[in-house]
């Protein structure tokens, strides 16, 4: 019974610590993620076109990516996640 016990505090922890790790990181809004984003995206020299930021609904994130001008996939540079509640 001790062990069973003892193996579940530790699993609430780790619950526990999971949720301050999301609560705590990432942007409080889609907003500030995308000006964040787009803040970046200014600092790169972009004569070309190739950088773009992009929102990801389905994980709730902008990304900052370098697409190339042949068949292969884009390059993420950088991820910017908000909070989703």
């Amino acid at each position: 019974m001790k062990v069973v016990n003892l193996v579940l505090q530790v699993l609430f922890l780790f619950v526990i610590f999971l949720f301050l790790i999301y609560f705590l990181t990432g942007y409080d809004s889609a907003f500030e993620a995308d000006q964040n984003c787009h803040s970046y995206l200014s600092s790169y020299d972009n004569p070309s076109g190739n950088y773009g930021c992009d929102h990801d609904t389905e994980t709730h994130q902008w990304i900052l990516y370098e697409s190339k001008d042949n068949k292969e996939p884009a390059k993420i540079i950088k991820k910017f996640r908000y909070k989703f509640l």
